[in-house]
């Protein structure tokens, strides 16, 4: 389609690559450059130190807008905004600021552009901020709220469930991206008939697909994530040497980063176990298949978290399966459809060591290999179809 006959889509969203390369979780600019084919893009999303303000990615225009001095915009980053208000309250003080450049820089981009649809990831404060903008526009301005799971599972005090009703009530469409979500958001309000499950992707046909020629570890467990209380890793870390009394060759490799990283090598300290885990740190995008590759088994100990987060999916799940990786995962609503359909998984009580302890020994001694095809409805183009067809909807009725 020409680009002047697209309509015009404003992604709103806290959580943004803030360079190539960036560790931090990239799906939604994956999703946004899907779309281009659709839509002229612009995604605008919290400046972070280092970040250009301006910038073209993958034919995405990405405005990163300012919310205090430099050196103080450390709200998004290296934790997400829930882990860093809970770590840091001073960081209370970004929210006003944040909020409100948000609001105002994307007032801007809507009377400059006339955009035609918004897409706002994460009830709170994008869903907030598409509200307002939705009722301040001279013309309808329709929008498409994605909830991720912190939005959804945290935030529970006054005025947040309110707010996040508000937004379920005004959103021409809500999208869920687990199953396991949906009952968080009948209690606001969003039920079946305003509701879809639609996941974030992974690129199982480029990327993270096997490679057959790369031999498969017998010993090593593989973790990815943030460390952070919700990926659960200090249970996988109290799990190890229950492990290795059966199996003492086994070594744990954890590739993530965090405000958790130095507690968990602490951690292992005293675990008396530190020659036996590698703590790799960030791992960019382009690196994790050989990591998936090569291990014998992936595990994602996910817990909830003391304020109430936990994942909506975890694509790292996808990620490994797709490059037929077994996995060990806590059964949590977020993972019991992927549990039940997916061959190559086992599952462990969240949060108890000695059951993923089990999970482990059972996964290593049956050695099964995932099936792709239990898996291919989360490859990018499907999840980009999807999402492209629903936002054109919302854009063409609103």
């Amino acid at each position: 389609m020409p680009q002047d006959c697209k309509p015009r889509l404003l992604v709103l969203a806290s959580t943004y690559p803030r360079w190539a390369g960036d560790p931090e979780p990239g799906f939604v600019h994956e999703l946004a450059c899907r779309l281009t084919d659709r839509f002229h893009v612009t995604v605008l999303c919290p400046h972070a130190a280092g970040a250009p303000v301006v910038e073209t990615m993958d034919d995405v225009d990405v405005v990163r807008y300012r919310y205090a001095p430099e050196a103080w915009e450390t709200l998004v980053n290296d934790g997400g905004i829930v882990t860093n208000l809970r770590r840091a309250k001073w960081k209370y003080l970004l929210v006003p600021g944040f909020v409100l450049a948000q609001a105002w820089r994307a007032w801007r981009l809507i009377r400059r552009q006339r955009i035609d649809v918004l897409h706002a990831h994460w009830l709170v404060p994008q869903g907030f901020v598409a509200v307002l903008l939705s009722k301040l526009s001279r013309r309808a301005l329709p929008f498409l709220v994605t909830s991720h799971g912190a939005d959804l599972f945290a935030l529970r005090a006054w005025p947040f469930p309110a707010i996040k009703r508000l937004v379920v009530r005004e959103a021409a469409g809500v999208t869920v991206v687990s199953e396991g979500m949906l009952a968080g958001m009948a209690a606001l309000g969003g039920g079946p008939d305003r509701v879809a499950v639609e996941p974030m992707g992974v690129d199982l046909k480029g990327r993270f697909r096997p490679d057959p020629a790369l031999p498969r570890s017998r010993s090593e467990i593989l973790f990815v994530g943030r460390l952070v209380e919700k990926k659960g890793l200090q249970h996988l870390l109290e799990a190890i040497p229950l492990i290795r009394l059966e199996r003492p060759d086994v070594r744990l490799t954890v590739a993530g980063f965090g405000p958790d990283l130095e507690v968990r090598r602490e951690h292992a300290v005293r675990l008396g176990i530190d020659d036996a885990v590698n703590f790799l740190g960030p791992v960019a995008q382009q690196h994790l298949p050989d990591l998936y590759r090569r291990a014998a088994l992936f595990v994602a100990p996910f817990v909830e978290a003391d304020s109430g987060d936990q994942d909506g999916l975890g694509l790292v799940l996808i990620e490994a399966l797709g490059c037929g990786c077994p996995v060990v995962v806590s059964r949590l609503p977020a993972t019991r459809a992927l549990l039940t359909s997916c061959a190559g998984m086992y599952e462990a009580a969240p949060g108890d060591p000695g059951s993923i302890s089990q999970a482990v020994l059972e996964a290593l001694d049956a050695a099964k290999s995932p099936r792709v095809e239990d898996i291919a409805g989360f490859d990018w183009d499907e999840r980009a179809a999807a999402y492209g067809a629903l936002l054109e909807h919302i854009a063409a009725d609103p």
